[in-house]
């Protein structure tokens, strides 16, 4: 099999290489931006559909550079770094930027250690045979991220590539980041998110094993799979659920359920507009936070417990309500 034949591809759209051995010699020319994009957010979109214009219009491939494990997992294990987004869904995010590939290097000891003139020779020249890289200001590249977009701007003078610097981008007064997103997604601050990420932060998982899923749905009550990435904070939401890309309006909990004695994690969905579906333990479903009404507490009796969940489903269903009329 030849090297670019090993390559796969994302949406019958995006191809996505996994090592620099898969880039076939021919490949290029290419224009770059490089990056984690955790969240893919609004500010990463501003970059990336840049790179693709002037890719198409000048004839050359728009390749989305990133790195797998997120750098910060592989130098700092131990602050065990939660994903917006993990690398499957940031794949499919990025198919839908206008770029035509992406490049996920493996981030290891050696990646790590590579001077900047090393990264931009061996990756940006060689493999891809880069004519510019889309940056934003703070982009940070090399061993110990000892080089800024000055150095790389230097480096492409040097080596024949141009760089295009990008302003990040604000929304009401804050500046977009990946680390903004992930704090207010971890604060359960999900509407404020939303605005930053230009779409609802969402999760992809699958029912929950061992709850008596059958090859039909027939209760109006979901729980989704154990999932390590990002969460929101503990608490209730207004959701949307897609079930098989199939949506349902919901009420999601995020939390231990204290309520009923000892505590058990999970993220259960009520569903609102509930009819019976097609279900099973790989049926994939995608959980979007849009409103939390809420935080999780302990409530004194189960009826007590009920009583408040008939008042956040009336506050969902006006929320949708009011939703369909300002489309």
């Amino acid at each position: 099999m030849s090297r670019a034949a090993q390559s796969s591809r994302i949406s019958g759209a995006l191809r996505v290489f996994r090592s620099l051995d898969e880039i076939s010699s021919g490949f290029g020319p290419t224009v770059a931006a490089i990056g984690n994009f955790d969240g893919v957010h609004r500010g990463h979109r501003e970059i990336l559909s840049a790179a693709a214009a002037e890719a198409h219009a000048s004839g050359a491939q728009a390749v989305a550079i990133t790195f797998d494990p997120h750098p910060e997992r592989f130098l700092h294990p131990a602050e065990a770094l939660k994903l917006l987004t993990p690398m499957d869904e940031r794949l499919r995010l990025l198919a839908t930027t206008g770029i035509d590939a992406a490049l996920v290097l493996p981030f290891d000891a050696a990646l790590a250690q590579l001077e900047p003139r090393q990264f931009a020779e061996r990756i940006l020249v060689s493999a891809l045979s880069v004519r510019s890289v889309h940056e934003g200001r703070n982009f940070r590249f090399g061993r110990g991220a000892s080089a800024g977009v000055r150095e790389l701007a230097t480096l492409g003078a040097e080596l024949g590539f141009a760089v295009h610097l990008h302003k990040a981008v604000r929304v009401r007064g804050m500046a977009i980041s990946s680390s903004a997103v992930r704090a207010l997604v971890a604060e359960g601050d999900v509407s404020r998110a939303r605005r930053l990420l230009g779409r609802p932060f969402a999760i992809l998982s699958r029912p929950a094993r061992g709850r008596g899923i059958a090859h039909r749905l027939l209760v109006p009550t979901i729980n989704l799979a154990a999932y390590s990435e990002l969460l929101p904070a503990f608490g209730v939401y207004v959701a949307r659920l897609l079930v098989a890309g199939r949506p349902f309006q919901a009420v999601t909990n995020v939390g231990n359920r204290p309520t009923f004695g000892a505590p058990s994690f999970a993220v259960e969905s009520y569903i609102l507009d509930f009819e019976p579906i097609e279900l099973s333990r790989e049926t994939p479903i995608e959980l979007e936070f849009l409103y939390r009404l809420r935080g999780e507490r302990q409530w004194p009796s189960p009826e007590a417990l009920k009583a408040q969940i008939l008042k956040d489903v009336a506050r969902a269903q006006q929320y949708f309500k009011l939703a369909s009329i300002y489309q």
